[in-house]
Protein backbone atom coordinates (compact mmCIF):
# COMPACT_ATOMS: atom_id res chain seq x y z
CA UNK A 1 0.00 0.00 0.00
CA UNK A 2 1.40 3.74 -0.93
CA UNK A 3 1.50 5.99 1.23
CA UNK A 4 -1.40 8.14 -0.47
CA UNK A 5 -3.38 5.32 -0.37
CA UNK A 6 -2.92 5.00 3.51
CA UNK A 7 -3.03 7.99 3.88
CA UNK A 8 -6.75 7.75 2.09
CA UNK A 9 -7.74 4.70 4.24
CA UNK A 10 -6.65 6.82 7.36
CA UNK A 11 -8.60 9.95 7.00
CA UNK A 12 -11.25 7.51 5.53
CA UNK A 13 -11.36 5.63 9.45
CA UNK A 14 -11.46 8.76 10.39
CA UNK A 15 -14.21 10.27 8.27
CA UNK A 16 -16.23 7.30 10.06
CA UNK A 17 -15.17 7.20 13.28
CA UNK A 18 -14.44 10.70 14.43
CA UNK A 19 -10.74 9.44 16.07
CA UNK A 20 -8.58 7.45 15.28
CA UNK A 21 -6.10 5.00 17.36
CA UNK A 22 -2.34 4.54 16.51
CA UNK A 23 -2.43 0.56 17.63
CA UNK A 24 -6.17 0.59 16.03
CA UNK A 25 -5.01 1.93 13.02
CA UNK A 26 -1.92 0.12 12.73
CA UNK A 27 -4.42 -2.86 12.04
CA UNK A 28 -6.46 -1.60 9.73
CA UNK A 29 -3.39 -0.42 7.60
CA UNK A 30 -1.55 -3.63 8.09
CA UNK A 31 2.25 -1.08 9.22
CA UNK A 32 3.46 -0.62 12.46
CA UNK A 33 2.33 1.50 14.77
CA UNK A 34 5.98 3.86 14.12
CA UNK A 35 4.58 4.79 10.07
CA UNK A 36 1.13 5.48 12.08
CA UNK A 37 2.48 8.10 13.96
CA UNK A 38 4.61 9.94 11.18
CA UNK A 39 1.74 9.49 8.94
CA UNK A 40 -0.63 11.47 11.68
CA UNK A 41 1.79 13.85 12.24
CA UNK A 42 2.15 14.63 8.29
CA UNK A 43 -1.20 14.61 7.71
CA UNK A 44 -1.42 16.99 11.00
CA UNK A 45 0.89 19.62 9.80
CA UNK A 46 -1.77 19.41 6.57
CA UNK A 47 -4.25 20.35 8.95
CA UNK A 48 -6.15 17.64 7.98
CA UNK A 49 -6.78 15.98 11.24
CA UNK A 50 -5.31 16.97 15.07
CA UNK A 51 -3.17 15.34 16.56
CA UNK A 52 -3.64 13.48 20.09
CA UNK A 53 -1.76 11.66 22.44
CA UNK A 54 -1.74 8.04 21.00
CA UNK A 55 -3.57 8.58 18.03
CA UNK A 56 -5.90 11.77 16.08
CA UNK A 57 -9.26 13.21 15.98
CA UNK A 58 -11.10 14.41 13.47
CA UNK A 59 -10.32 18.80 12.35
CA UNK A 60 -13.47 20.55 13.28
CA UNK A 61 -17.08 19.62 14.41
CA UNK A 62 -18.26 18.69 10.89
CA UNK A 63 -15.55 16.52 8.63
CA UNK A 64 -14.80 16.59 5.42
CA UNK A 65 -12.22 14.38 3.25
CA UNK A 66 -10.67 16.67 1.06
CA UNK A 67 -11.29 16.28 -3.03
CA UNK A 68 -7.67 14.97 -3.12
CA UNK A 69 -8.49 11.90 -0.85
CA UNK A 70 -12.03 11.12 -1.98
CA UNK A 71 -10.94 10.76 -5.48
CA UNK A 72 -9.64 7.04 -4.67
CA UNK A 73 -13.12 5.72 -2.93
CA UNK A 74 -15.77 4.29 -5.46
CA UNK A 75 -13.37 4.76 -8.46
CA UNK A 76 -14.67 2.26 -11.12
CA UNK A 77 -18.29 2.72 -9.70
CA UNK A 78 -17.75 6.63 -10.73
CA UNK A 79 -16.06 6.05 -13.83
CA UNK A 80 -19.07 3.73 -14.87
CA UNK A 81 -21.37 6.59 -13.93
CA UNK A 82 -19.72 9.16 -15.87
CA UNK A 83 -19.43 7.36 -18.74
CA UNK A 84 -22.62 7.09 -19.10
CA UNK A 85 -23.73 10.49 -18.23
CA UNK A 86 -21.25 11.58 -21.18
CA UNK A 87 -23.34 9.72 -23.52
CA UNK A 88 -26.30 11.70 -22.62
CA UNK A 89 -25.15 14.68 -23.22
CA UNK A 90 -25.42 16.13 -27.35
CA UNK A 91 -22.96 18.23 -29.21
CA UNK A 92 -23.11 21.92 -28.67
CA UNK A 93 -25.17 22.13 -25.63
CA UNK A 94 -24.01 23.89 -22.72
CA UNK A 95 -23.43 21.72 -19.61
CA UNK A 96 -22.92 23.17 -15.75
CA UNK A 97 -20.78 21.17 -13.65
CA UNK A 98 -20.73 21.51 -9.98
CA UNK A 99 -17.47 20.32 -8.48
CA UNK A 100 -17.01 16.63 -6.53
CA UNK A 101 -15.01 13.67 -7.87
CA UNK A 102 -18.03 12.42 -9.47
CA UNK A 103 -18.57 15.49 -11.81
CA UNK A 104 -14.87 15.37 -12.62
CA UNK A 105 -14.86 12.06 -13.57
CA UNK A 106 -17.31 13.38 -15.95
CA UNK A 107 -15.38 16.36 -17.17
CA UNK A 108 -12.65 13.57 -18.22
CA UNK A 109 -15.28 10.92 -20.21
CA UNK A 110 -16.43 13.88 -22.01
CA UNK A 111 -12.88 14.43 -22.97
CA UNK A 112 -12.52 10.79 -23.94
CA UNK A 113 -15.38 11.38 -25.75
CA UNK A 114 -14.55 13.96 -28.00
CA UNK A 115 -10.88 13.46 -28.77
CA UNK A 116 -10.13 12.18 -32.01
CA UNK A 117 -12.28 11.94 -35.07
CA UNK A 118 -14.70 14.64 -36.13
CA UNK A 119 -15.57 15.98 -33.08
CA UNK A 120 -11.94 17.27 -32.56
CA UNK A 121 -11.88 18.64 -35.75
CA UNK A 122 -14.55 21.05 -36.16
CA UNK A 123 -13.51 24.83 -36.14
CA UNK A 124 -15.37 25.84 -32.96
CA UNK A 125 -15.98 23.88 -29.35
CA UNK A 126 -18.57 20.85 -29.13
CA UNK A 127 -19.33 21.52 -25.69
CA UNK A 128 -19.48 24.88 -23.71
CA UNK A 129 -18.99 23.71 -19.99
CA UNK A 130 -19.98 26.26 -16.85
CA UNK A 131 -18.53 25.38 -14.03
CA UNK A 132 -17.52 26.58 -10.40
CA UNK A 133 -14.84 23.52 -9.89
CA UNK A 134 -11.18 24.79 -10.06
CA UNK A 135 -9.82 21.74 -10.84
CA UNK A 136 -12.47 20.92 -13.85
CA UNK A 137 -11.96 24.30 -15.68
CA UNK A 138 -8.12 23.22 -15.32
CA UNK A 139 -8.60 20.11 -16.78
CA UNK A 140 -10.29 21.07 -19.77
CA UNK A 141 -9.28 24.54 -20.63
CA UNK A 142 -6.18 23.09 -22.53
CA UNK A 143 -8.68 21.45 -25.14
CA UNK A 144 -9.94 23.22 -27.89
CA UNK A 145 -13.24 21.01 -27.94
CA UNK A 146 -14.38 22.86 -25.28
CA UNK A 147 -15.39 26.29 -24.13
CA UNK A 148 -14.84 27.18 -20.78
CA UNK A 149 -16.83 29.19 -18.47
CA UNK A 150 -15.19 29.55 -15.11
CA UNK A 151 -17.41 31.26 -12.09
CA UNK A 152 -15.81 33.55 -9.72
CA UNK A 153 -16.33 33.28 -5.76
CA UNK A 154 -14.49 32.03 -2.49
CA UNK A 155 -12.51 28.65 -3.44
CA UNK A 156 -13.19 25.90 -0.73
CA UNK A 157 -9.94 24.23 -0.54
CA UNK A 158 -11.66 20.31 0.55
CA UNK A 159 -13.63 20.61 -3.26
CA UNK A 160 -11.79 23.06 -5.46
CA UNK A 161 -15.78 24.81 -5.73
CA UNK A 162 -15.74 28.13 -5.91
CA UNK A 163 -18.99 29.58 -3.67
CA UNK A 164 -20.54 32.67 -2.54
CA UNK A 165 -22.18 36.35 -4.10
CA UNK A 166 -19.50 36.40 -7.18
CA UNK A 167 -20.28 32.60 -8.17
CA UNK A 168 -23.92 33.16 -8.25
CA UNK A 169 -23.35 36.83 -10.34
CA UNK A 170 -22.47 34.92 -13.52
CA UNK A 171 -24.63 32.26 -12.90
CA UNK A 172 -27.39 34.37 -13.09
CA UNK A 173 -26.70 35.41 -16.31
CA UNK A 174 -26.13 32.28 -18.19
CA UNK A 175 -28.44 30.02 -19.60
CA UNK A 176 -28.26 25.98 -19.38
CA UNK A 177 -28.75 23.00 -21.61
CA UNK A 178 -28.09 20.43 -18.96
CA UNK A 179 -27.02 20.41 -15.10
CA UNK A 180 -25.07 17.93 -13.90
CA UNK A 181 -24.61 17.71 -10.02
CA UNK A 182 -22.42 15.49 -8.04
CA UNK A 183 -24.32 15.19 -4.30
CA UNK A 184 -23.74 14.06 -1.17
CA UNK A 185 -27.16 12.71 -0.45
CA UNK A 186 -30.77 11.54 -2.09
CA UNK A 187 -33.62 11.21 -0.15
CA UNK A 188 -36.77 10.27 -1.50
CA UNK A 189 -38.82 12.51 1.01
CA UNK A 190 -36.05 15.68 1.39
CA UNK A 191 -35.06 15.46 -2.21
CA UNK A 192 -31.18 16.15 -2.83
CA UNK A 193 -28.35 17.51 -0.09
CA UNK A 194 -24.81 17.96 0.09
CA UNK A 195 -22.87 18.90 3.09
CA UNK A 196 -22.29 22.49 2.87
CA UNK A 197 -24.82 25.36 3.09
CA UNK A 198 -22.69 27.30 0.37
CA UNK A 199 -21.84 24.54 -1.88
CA UNK A 200 -26.06 23.79 -2.26
CA UNK A 201 -26.45 27.31 -3.10
CA UNK A 202 -24.61 27.06 -6.04
CA UNK A 203 -25.86 23.73 -6.81
CA UNK A 204 -29.23 24.60 -6.42
CA UNK A 205 -28.76 27.49 -9.31
CA UNK A 206 -27.18 25.21 -11.32
CA UNK A 207 -30.42 23.00 -11.14
CA UNK A 208 -32.48 26.34 -11.99
CA UNK A 209 -30.63 28.05 -14.84
CA UNK A 210 -30.86 24.23 -16.62
CA UNK A 211 -33.18 22.71 -18.84
CA UNK A 212 -32.78 19.26 -17.65
CA UNK A 213 -31.08 18.17 -14.36
CA UNK A 214 -29.00 15.32 -14.31
CA UNK A 215 -27.28 13.54 -10.93
CA UNK A 216 -24.42 11.65 -11.34
CA UNK A 217 -23.60 9.86 -7.98
CA UNK A 218 -22.69 6.37 -6.89
CA UNK A 219 -25.49 4.44 -4.68
CA UNK A 220 -23.84 4.71 -1.42
CA UNK A 221 -25.52 8.47 -1.85
CA UNK A 222 -28.94 7.03 -2.08
CA UNK A 223 -30.79 7.26 1.27
CA UNK A 224 -28.55 9.22 2.92
CA UNK A 225 -29.05 12.88 4.19
CA UNK A 226 -26.84 15.85 4.64
CA UNK A 227 -27.03 19.27 6.27
CA UNK A 228 -28.25 21.08 3.14
CA UNK A 229 -30.81 21.00 0.52
CA UNK A 230 -30.08 21.48 -2.84
CA UNK A 231 -33.54 20.99 -4.49
CA UNK A 232 -36.44 18.39 -4.29
CA UNK A 233 -36.73 15.21 -6.54
CA UNK A 234 -39.55 17.04 -8.73
CA UNK A 235 -36.10 19.32 -9.99
CA UNK A 236 -34.53 16.20 -11.00
CA UNK A 237 -35.11 14.43 -14.46
CA UNK A 238 -32.01 11.55 -14.67
CA UNK A 239 -30.19 9.35 -11.77
CA UNK A 240 -27.24 8.21 -12.89
CA UNK A 241 -25.72 5.54 -10.64
CA UNK A 242 -24.05 2.12 -10.31
CA UNK A 243 -25.74 -1.27 -9.75
CA UNK A 244 -25.61 -1.04 -6.06
CA UNK A 245 -28.74 0.82 -5.96
CA UNK A 246 -31.67 -1.38 -4.62
CA UNK A 247 -34.73 -1.90 -5.97
CA UNK A 248 -36.67 -0.48 -3.20
CA UNK A 249 -34.89 3.29 -3.76
CA UNK A 250 -34.99 2.84 -7.78
CA UNK A 251 -38.89 2.29 -7.33
CA UNK A 252 -39.47 5.36 -5.23
CA UNK A 253 -37.20 7.55 -7.38
CA UNK A 254 -39.23 6.45 -10.73
CA UNK A 255 -42.49 7.08 -9.01
CA UNK A 256 -41.04 10.56 -8.23
CA UNK A 257 -40.88 11.00 -12.35
CA UNK A 258 -36.93 10.23 -12.27
CA UNK A 259 -35.26 8.62 -14.99
CA UNK A 260 -33.10 6.13 -13.15
CA UNK A 261 -29.92 4.59 -15.12
CA UNK A 262 -27.92 1.88 -13.72
CA UNK A 263 -24.60 1.18 -14.79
Amino acid sequence: MSKQERWSRLLELLAVDGALDVEEAAVAVAVSPATIRRDLDELADQKLLVRTRGGAIAHGVSYELPLRYKSSRQVSEKQRIAAAVAELLREGEVVGLNGGTTTTEVARALALRTTGGAAESTSGPTFTIVTNALNIAGELAVRPQFKIVLTGGVARPQTYELVGPLTRGVLDEVVLDVAVLGVDGVDPELGVMTHHEDEADISRLFAERARKVVLATDSSKMGKRAFARICDLDRVDVLVTDSGLTPDMAARLTEAGIEVVSV
